[in-house]
């Protein structure tokens, strides 16, 4: 006996598309080696551009954002508030334009609901035929490789969204006060489609 199975051609199509949910693989900006740095005022600013991956990476890329991990290090005789003693701004002199937290997180952030199109294959059957060919019986398989299929990635992807929005409001620098001598940590997200260098700002 041999078996085989009847899927639509949507179906086949839909399997094979690179839709599983991804993972969150945590950034830890007070473990990067920093290579780009950026002093003024005694104030020093380290960063580093490329640090997400898989659906993330593509949803930053897509909406034309930048997330930035920096490593700020006051220098200077007297304590500076993130976002109001400095900012920063690109070469050309135009200012970094920064993304709030929670914005940057709902649009970067897997959208689970995305992978209800696994119910799709709900109506899959296992077709089983003899040896002259005459279908013998049916399994519905689908029943429950549709729901498990979905859940499973609702699941992970909810996971993953929970950890990279607590990394990013574990290292939200906006009001941050930086105290003489501290270095402190962060993540921050700018409207922009390019690697340009970054300089601090004092205000």
């Amino acid at each position: 006996m041999r078996k085989m199975i009847k899927i639509s051609s949507l179906l086949i199509f839909t399997m094979f598309l690179n839709s599983c949910a991804s993972g969150y693989k945590k950034i830890n900006p007070e473990t990067i080696n920093y290579v780009s740095k950026s002093i003024e005022n005694n104030i020093v600013l380290e960063y580093k551009y490329d640090l997400l991956e898989k659906k993330y990476k593509k949803k930053e890329t897509k909406n034309n954002i930048k997330l930035i991990a920096v490593k700020l290090t006051n220098n200077s005789e007297k304590e500076i508030v993130f976002g109001k003693d400095i900012r920063f701004s690109y070469e050309n002199g135009n200012e970094v334009s920064l993304i709030e937290t929670e914005k940057l997180f709902k649009t970067i952030k897997q959208s689970p609901a995305s992978y209800l199109w696994y119910l799709l294959l709900t109506p899959m059957n296992l077709y089983t035929t003899g040896s002259n060919g005459e279908q013998t019986s049916s399994t519905p398989i689908g029943l429950v490789v549709g729901p498990g299929l979905a859940g499973g990635n609702m699941i992970a992807a909810s996971s993953a969204n929970k950890n990279f929005k607590n990394e990013l409001m574990q290292f939200d620098l906006n009001g941050r006060t930086i105290k003489k001598g501290e270095t402190v940590y962060g993540l921050i997200g700018s409207n922009s489609n390019s690697y340009e260098s970054i300089k601090i700002k004092v205000q």
